[in-house]
């Protein structure tokens, strides 16, 4: 039995587990790039150059992590549950016993994921990107923790507040996740084939896949991200757009279409190192897990 049908047989929740040091490496890799795009896409002048010179000049490149940890402590978890639910349903879009899911299994298993997911991630994101837009400026608002901000966010703005964005979150997500995991596989099976079965690739085309993987999934919904990030920047006492298509209308009238690929080139720099770390760092662990488990057998044997 090979290592593709004995991993099936015995890997329920093995996901999860790895899916938890994905997200850690993701979240430690990219960071400071996410601040920069978070601050790209509010803003409507500066190049990444020139803010990311700007934040370190005036408030420190300690600014650059500023919200971090918000997802931090949400990410284990949450990257988990993507990993572990794709798992589940790539296989239940697929009736192959014993082998990978098809590239249809895997696709539609990433849309579906990226659709849940979205429930959790979006208070996540909501107070990530209020963190990230802080400055000194704003002396009332400055240095607030994210415990901080959430209690703020459901004071002022209850659970409407709270998951404000979701819907445009579920619309970026859930393609996003398709073109994400579909891209991984083709991409590894391309680089190394075989290795869908055998699970025997290399690093290189572990980094290299999962870094192709992010910038397809960023390219195919970034304009989504955008408003989203407009949308979720507002309070009760900024609201500037009421919804959806009136930030489209808006944000293209002021600023022109250019405005729904501001901060690309950031997202894609991010997007590559972040997912490359991502799926190696899950690889690795999923081996690991695996491997542990089974020395003592395959010593005997």
């Amino acid at each position: 039995m090979d290592f593709r049908q004995k991993f099936l047989a015995t890997s329920w929740g093995r996901e999860f587990i790895a899916g938890g040091f994905g997200g850690i490496a993701g979240i430690m890799s990219g960071y400071p790039l996410d601040t920069l795009r978070i601050r790209q896409q509010h803003s409507n002048t500066g190049s990444a150059f020139s803010i990311l010179s700007n934040v370190v000049s005036k408030e420190g490149p300690v600014a650059l992590y500023r919200g971090m940890a918000a997802p931090l402590a949400t990410v284990i978890f949450q990257n988990a549950m993507v990993f572990q639910i794709y798992a589940v349903l790539s296989r239940a879009f697929d009736s192959s016993d014993n082998a990978p899911p098809s590239y249809k299994g895997v696709a539609l298993g990433g849309i579906g994921t990226g659709a849940l997911q979205s429930l959790m991630l979006s208070p996540i994101e909501l107070v990530k990107i209020r963190l990230q837009l802080q400055n000194k400026s704003q002396s009332t608002e400055f240095q607030k923790g994210p415990v901080r901000v959430a209690k703020d966010i459901w004071k002022k703005e209850n659970l409407r507040g709270v998951y404000r964005g979701l819907g445009i979150t579920v619309l970026r997500d859930a393609p996003s996740y398709g073109f994400y995991f579909w891209t991984y596989e083709y991409t590894r099976e391309k680089l190394h084939p075989g290795c869908r079965k055998s699970c025997q690739e290399s690093l290189n085309t572990m980094l290299l896949a999962g870094g192709l993987a992010g910038v397809a999934s960023w390219i195919c919904c970034y304009p989504l991200d955008v408003i989203k990030t407009r949308l979720q920047a507002q309070s009760p006492s900024s609201l500037k757009y009421n919804g959806i298509l009136d930030c489209l209308r808006k944000s293209m009238k002021e600023e022109g279409h250019a405005v729904l690929w501001r901060g690309l080139g950031t997202a894609v720099a991010r997007a590559f190192v972040v997912n490359g770390a991502v799926f190696s760092a899950y690889e690795i662990a999923l081996r690991c897990l695996y491997n542990n488990n089974n020395i003592q057998a395959e010593e005997t044997i």
